[in-house]
């Protein structure tokens, strides 16, 4: 723990060192990754725990932290809220969206499961009847069980920015399974809302919205993100205040790890995290 590297803007973030073992780390979003980054590296994940140890960092100092960004584990905002009561709390975007991209991808695999489950059927058919199976393919020359492979990627990205060959696939996806196109759509206007909201009124009417068509949809999955959501739903709303992200917590996770690769993995973690600590404390 490094008291001296606790500035205004925080993050808070979970990593693995060795084996799956899980270390909370506390970094400060000033260092930019290099040295006075790491705030703190606790060697365990249960809140009641990491707050004890931050909790040796002097008040005053812990007070003086306007803003903290963190991921929807209730843990974490645990820890935030206890430890920096004065700093404004902020859930991550990007866990938000990658809830509505999972949403979409459980569709597609759903349907890719049915699609290889019919061709093994076909399959057996044509060999019972002597004959030799042959898939149809469409315009594009993809079978549905490649269509539906194929457009894992797509589904993760804003229209914008779709190829042409993408376009053209995203339109047969959508003409074949409908509820694809419409879970699709959910997921892209929420993309939207984080990055064409101005300010924190607009995006509280504009969720509000997106809540609605949820509800008129009925998919299952996309509902329970909507009630994950209204349990964050303050914390969610904070980061239209100044747009801050927990990328900078997933850049620093990364360089960790990368320069764990290049000791080939850890031996002796005592010694690593000495090393660690060197480099960015």
């Amino acid at each position: 723990m490094f008291e001296k590297n606790v500035g205004e803007y925080l993050s808070i973030d979970e990593t693995s060192l060795s084996n799956g073992e899980l270390y909370t780390i506390l970094s400060n979003k000033s260092g930019k990754g290099n040295q006075g980054t790491l705030v703190a590296m606790v060697a365990v994940t249960e809140s009641s725990k990491v707050i004890g140890i931050l909790k040796k960092i002097s008040k005053s100092k812990r007070d003086t932290v306007k803003e903290i960004t963190l991921d929807m584990a209730g843990s974490m905002n645990k820890i935030a809220e206890s430890c920096f009561p004065k700093a404004n709390i902020v859930t991550d975007r990007f866990h938000v969206q990658k809830l509505a991209f999972d949403a979409v991808q459980e569709i597609r695999i759903a349907h890719r499961w049915q699609a290889i489950e019919k061709e093994n059927k076909a399959i057996k058919a044509a060999r019972k009847a002597g004959k030799t199976y042959q898939a149809n393919e469409y315009q594009n020359g993809d079978t549905l069980k490649q269509l539906l492979a194929r457009s894992r990627y797509l589904l993760f990205k804003s229209r914008n920015n779709w190829t042409t060959k993408q376009n053209a696939r995203a339109k047969i996806l959508f003409e074949v399974y409908s509820d694809l196109g419409k879970a699709y759509n959910l997921s892209d206007k929420l993309r939207k809302i984080y990055s064409h909201s101005k300010s924190k009124g607009i995006a509280f009417t504009k969720l509000a919205q997106w809540y609605n068509e949820v509800e008129k949809i009925d998919f299952k999955s996309f509902g329970t993100i909507v009630q994950t959501m209204k349990l964050h739903y303050s914390r969610i709303l904070n980061y239209f205040d100044n747009k801050s992200t927990n990328a900078s917590a997933e850049s620093f996770n990364a360089k960790i790890k990368a320069f764990r690769r290049t000791q080939r993995g850890v031996n002796d973690i005592s010694f690593f995290l000495y090393r660690v600590a060197k480099i960015f404390a």
